[in-house]
């Protein structure tokens, strides 16, 4: 058995939609434990979805099962699918909520077709309740994945999942922004460690221009900008004491690029 499903969606708790897919979950495992990761993904934010999903859902124990709904394409020609990554198992929309997770550990996925598994008459605008939360349950209480559909092979991917990096240096995204105005981007510490190691670099995001990777905040003068390896173990840019985001005018999305200095 495996005993615990989170949930992660874009519904909020204003409405009863996160109540509902708790029922459908409970009629079937009555005694699974349930765990909200976030219902406060912005609406329909596939990028933000999946950057919770990747700092959380490894954490979990050996066998939990997690239901993610960022899902703008409901009801249209988007499979719903399963997967099974490392000791984890995922349900949702195929529509690149797995991006950042699938980019780092190998999996195993199915397109859900199998109808035994869902609700009878499920809505067109409401998997999750109907589709997701069901095949949640049935996963949880010892249903092999490949009950649920036929394999799938090529699940949808974002290119913000991947830098590029070359003799120059490297260029990524800014892929998510925290509540404090931090700018998280997609660049690893592996990956700096790799490409630009103990060498020289500018690091140039929005009109901002920084000459170094620092260690935390306070390596800085308050209300300046710094780069620093996050909690994530990603590249962000934050400001000492201030929202970087505001400060610098710097957006979800926006390029960062890490510029290697010739030596003088």
């Amino acid at each position: 058995m495996r005993n615990v499903i989170t949930l992660t969606t874009d519904f909020g708790l204003q409405d009863y939609y996160v109540g509902a897919m708790k029922a459908a979950m409970l009629n079937i495992a009555p005694d699974v434990r349930l765990v909200d990761i976030s219902h406060e993904i912005p609406s329909q934010d596939i990028m933000a979805g999946s950057w919770i999903l990747k700092n959380s859902a490894m954490l979990f124990p050996e066998g939990t099962v997690h239901t993610v709904v960022v899902d703008p394409g409901v009801g249209t020609d988007r499979d719903p699918i399963a997967l099974k990554m490392g000791d984890q198992y995922f349900v949702g929309p195929d529509n690149g909520i797995f991006s950042l997770l699938a980019t780092d550990v190998e999996y195993q996925a199915v397109r859900l077709i199998n109808e035994k598994y869902w609700r009878d008459n499920p809505s067109n605008t409401f998997h999750g309740r109907d589709i997701f939360a069901p095949v949640a349950a049935h996963l949880s209480q010892g249903v092999a994945l490949e009950e649920f559909g036929d394999p799938a092979d090529d699940l949808v991917s974002y290119r913000w999942t991947v830098p590029i990096a070359d003799k120059d240096g490297l260029e990524g995204m800014v892929i998510h922004i925290d509540k404090f105005g931090n700018l998280i981007t997609n660049i690893t510490e592996e990956l700096l460690e790799d490409v630009i190691g103990d060498k020289n670099v500018r690091i140039y995001v929005g009109n901002t221009i920084l000459d170094e990777i620092a260690t935390t905040f306070g390596k800085v003068a308050e209300g300046e900008p710094v780069a620093y390896i996050g909690s994530s173990g990603m590249l962000e840019v934050g400001i000492n004491k201030g929202n970087a985001e505001k400060m610098l005018s710097v957006q979800k999305g926006a390029q960062i690029s890490l510029i290697l200095q010739k030596e003088s």
